[in-house]
């Protein structure tokens, strides 16, 4: 008896120190939400019939857009749909009557790639991608890679976490993928 409790106690004590983090529900429900736009991604904002407001527009450090006529708009956490309201509203308030407003994203924010691969670094995204393109961009697994799985930290409404998924799952633009080294 004291023999299986040692055995169990042990289990418990060894598995609080693998790190080992299964990725929560809001980390799997980030990959079908609305894209939100932050720091690094650009947009190319269309002002029809005002070819002087048309072009395209990094969001800077602080998540703002410096936009001709109404100033800095606040484009972090926000969809390209709640944009282009909020641009057009502020457009309204005594500059154009009714502005039509458009918004694509023109280049999405890099996301990163360290641990067990070949060229670990800061990679463009690509809409669509899934945690083994990521890693074939970097130059594929090192000989001592854990092929099974990576660790995602991602940034779901406003809170940093971490989550331990398969290779085949989707990443984000802004994601930082870890690739472990196999224990063996």
């Amino acid at each position: 008896m004291i023999g299986v409790l040692a055995a169990a106690g042990l289990a418990v004590l060894l598995s609080g120190c693998s790190g080992y983090r299964p990725a929560p529900e809001a980390f799997h429900l980030a990959v079908i939400e609305p894209y939100r736009l932050d720091s690094g991604d650009s947009v190319r904002i269309t002002v029809f019939e005002q070819a002087d407001l048309t072009n395209t527009y990094a969001i800077d450090q602080a998540g703002y857009i410096a936009f001709p006529l109404i100033g800095a708009v606040g484009a972090r956490g926000h969809t390209v749909q709640e944009l282009e309201t909020q641009i057009a509203i502020r457009l309204r308030e005594g500059y154009l009557r009714d502005p039509d407003v458009s918004i694509q994203v023109d280049q999405h924010r890099s996301f990163f790639i360290m641990g067990e691969v070949n060229s670990a670094g800061q990679y463009s995204y690509v809409p669509g991608m899934n945690a083994q393109n990521a890693i074939a961009i970097a130059g594929g697994y090192t000989a001592r890679a854990n092929q099974a799985n990576v660790d995602i930290t991602r940034k779901v409404n406003g809170e940093v976490i971490t989550g331990r998924v398969t290779i085949s799952d989707p990443i984000l633009a802004g994601d930082t993928i870890y690739v472990r080294e196999r224990l063996f």
